[in-house]
């Protein structure tokens, strides 16, 4: 992956996101890394006086716009000495909502990943706790990385991916799992929340899909574990803190960890209690 995008709304979780964007670089052939700030001003904001009877005026959207090019920049600085040698930090400021932002420049930079804080970023002040998170990653054509405030960058040694181990030859997207992970040298864990114990009672169709998933991912000689949790989010998290993983990577089809994240209840779990970045392919 080329290119990272990380949305920054000055949040120590979107500062930390940003460093861990950074440091990340180190570990993989990334050459580039955008700065992202989306700043949306409605129309109503610039026509009619708010609450106080005053009227936002042009110059102070400038003066705004100035500020948060130039806060960017700092940013930049500063992750310029995490970076590896040559890889490029670009910023930008898009006067959109950040969903419409995120996308926009992952269009237009061709971006390959997008690094985010799993709270704050908010184009607009009291959001709430994951709704951007939510967006994003169902609007972005890419890989989406969520990062937990309180995660600090490690290097990447354990990676799990969450399965359920149905229609894998639809669901499972090897290209974008190649890409991803590359020839990086780490061990990776592949978790099936099995509920049902299929596992242990032998279930053909079971069995035939976890024949072709390891066919599917041999390249990386991955073990293979099964979790009877009744609560999936719960019990994949509590593997990963119990087995030190540096992230979870979350399949995209109906059945998966991803479409759990849809209901706020789940990002909220998500965004205060995973101890481990996740990340959400397309």
């Amino acid at each position: 992956m080329k290119t990272y995008l990380v949305p920054v709304d000055f949040s120590e979780a979107a500062f930390n996101a940003a460093d861990f964007a950074a440091r990340l670089s180190n570990q993989t052939n990334v050459e580039r890394i955008i700065l992202l700030n989306a700043y949306y001003i409605s129309p109503y904001e610039e026509l009619l006086p708010n609450a106080d009877m005053v009227m936002l005026r042009e110059q102070e959207i400038l003066e705004s716009l100035d500020e948060r090019h130039a806060n960017l920049n700092k940013l930049k600085h500063k992750l310029e000495k995490l970076v590896r040698a040559g890889v490029q930090i670009d910023v930008w400021v898009n006067r959109s909502h950040l969903v419409r932002a995120v996308v926009d420049r992952v269009e237009a930079y061709n971006a390959d990943l997008v690094i985010i804080g799993s709270v704050g970023n908010s184009s607009a002040e009291g959001e709430g706790l994951g709704s951007h998170v939510i967006g994003i990653s169902k609007a972005s054509p890419v890989p989406v990385m969520v990062i937990p405030p309180a995660f600090k960058y490690r290097k990447v040694e354990r990676a799990i991916i969450a399965c359920d181990f149905k229609k894998v030859k639809e669901n499972v997207p090897v290209d974008v799992l190649h890409k991803l992970l590359g020839k990086q040298n780490f061990e990776l864990l592949v978790v099936n929340i099995d509920a049902d114990n299929k596992h242990d009672s032998n279930d053909a169709e079971q069995l035939a899909e976890e024949t072709t998933l390891k066919g599917m991912l041999q390249t990386y000689k991955p073990t293979y574990h099964f979790i009877n949790s009744p609560d999936v989010i719960k019990g994949l998290l509590n593997f990963a803190e119990e087995k030190h993983a540096e992230i979870v990577i979350a399949l995209p089809h109906k059945y998966s960890f991803f479409r759990s994240i849809i209901h706020s209840s789940i990002s909220q779990q998500l965004a205060s209690s995973s101890p481990v970045p996740v990340l959400l392919l397309k």
